[in-house]
């Protein structure tokens, strides 16, 4: 699948005011810093579609961006960012779990995963939360190219080990770089097949 149309719809902080329609939705959702702007910019081919930051926590609305005029593509605000105050963090996680576990047009959660790191607690609790709520979601480490491949490799098997700990089998699993497109064409082909199955 190629992107051919991307367009910013509406942010809003209610799950009730997101789009009318039955269009499939794909939310991405991670840690803060984890490089989601720049994937979504990346996917979509637009530098300026997702704004940005060095700066974590910039996100802080539910953003809605409609793909080929078929489907959206939601930017979550980021979890865990430990500088915002303890009502902003609040109000955020009852606004992405809210979005996650009531919005029906939610077709599938990309839950993003800085790869430099080794398991983080805050993200397997969260895929933990994930599993036991049914949501159906796909794990995508970024930022493949901030170290070598071995890193890199080392720390997503150290994630699948640690998952495998509790979990009988692994979600979808992707690698990323925003940089030089890793990860870009495999992440299009999930959600056209996802789009095709709801289709047929």
């Amino acid at each position: 699948m190629e992107i051919n149309t991307a367009t910013f719809t509406i942010s809003n902080t209610d799950y009730r005011k997101c789009p009318s329609g039955n269009f499939p939705e794909y939310a991405f959702i991670g840690r803060s810093n984890v490089g989601k702007s720049s994937l979504i910019n990346m996917l979509t081919n637009r530098k300026g579609l997702a704004m940005t930051s060095g700066k974590p926590g910039k996100t802080l609305l539910i953003n809605h961006f409609w793909i080929n005029n078929s489907w959206y593509l939601v930017d979550l605000p980021g979890y865990g960012y430990a500088k915002s105050s303890k009502k902003q963090r609040e109000d955020l996680k009852r606004m992405n779990e809210s979005y996650i576990l009531m919005r029906e047009q939610l077709t599938n959660l990309f839950v993003l995963v800085d790869s430099r790191h080794a398991p983080q607690q805050i993200d397997l609790d969260f895929m933990e939360w994930l599993g036991v709520s049914g949501i159906p979601f796909a794990i995508v480490f970024t930022k493949m190219d901030k170290q070598s491949a071995t890193r890199g490799n080392a720390n997503v098997e150290a994630y699948k080990e640690k998952l495998l700990e509790t979990w009988e089998e692994l979600p979808p699993i992707f690698l990323t770089s925003s940089e030089n497109k890793l990860g870009r064409e495999e992440l299009l082909e999930y959600i056209d097949k996802i789009n095709k199955e709801i289709a047929s």
